[in-house]
């Protein structure tokens, strides 16, 4: 089994699909990087030498990856959520922020549903 960037990359899987498993690296990237090095995008991670694993993992070393990119991303969640812009406000109150409707959506980000009891009727 492979590691890069401190992830294992599964050794079953195609060169293309297994770097994906790595945060922050998707299909085009994985192709992107496969092709800078020279390495086919449909071989197999078991296939690859020591040689090739050290050239993914130069050119990968490039990116902005993992924990990183995960750092990044709060700290600029967090700067919307400081300035109290409308996203930041989203953000903060668990809402979706892109223009979503709530009404009957967005169970994702408001979790699972909270009832409301109604109120009881007044007895004569």
């Amino acid at each position: 089994m492979a590691r890069i960037a401190g992830v294992d990359i599964p050794k079953n899987k195609r060169g293309e699909i297994a770097l994906t498993y790595i945060y922050g690296i998707g299909k085009s990237r994985a192709q992107e990087v496969l092709g800078s090095t020279g390495v086919d995008v449909n071989k197999k991670v078991s296939e690859w030498d020591d040689d090739e694993i050290g050239k993914i993992r130069n050119a990968i070393g490039e990116f902005t990856i993992e924990g990183e990119l995960r750092s990044e991303t709060s700290v600029n969640i967090k700067r919307l959520m400081d300035i109290g812009c409308y996203r930041g406000i989203r953000h903060r109150s668990g809402l979706p922020l892109r223009g979503q409707r709530t009404k009957n959506n967005s169970r994702t980000r408001k979790g699972k549903r909270k009832t409301v009891a109604n109120k009881k009727k007044a007895t004569k």
